[in-house]
């Protein structure tokens, strides 16, 4: 990999059941916003996502953060966020039982 010069993706945690929620943000650009779309200008393209990703963050509710957005989610200190649960965790109960 290092001669052809690619990087691998891995998260933080080096757990690859995290790239789950970058999936997840990816799915919703292209599905949501239509980010996919043919656009040649990579200007043009790089301000559709940024408007995007705001709305995502300041107008979009989401579940896993009790229907607040991802901004009021981090202002308020009275909800924890929902966590999913790693491959890790779930084996550890597994073995448990």
């Amino acid at each position: 990999m290092t001669q052809n010069k690619i990087k691998t993706s891995i998260t933080e945690k080096h757990d690859p059941y995290e790239n789950a929620i970058a999936e997840r943000v990816n799915g919703i650009l292209k599905q949501e916003f239509n980010i996919a779309l043919k656009v040649d200008s990579l200007d043009v393209k790089t301000k559709l996502i940024k408007e995007a990703i705001d709305l995502c963050n300041y107008m979009r509710p989401h579940l896993s953060n009790h229907m607040l957005t991802p901004k009021k989610m981090h202002q308020q200190r009275l909800l924890k966020p929902k966590r999913y649960k790693t491959k890790i965790l779930r084996e550890a109960r597994i073995s448990e039982n």
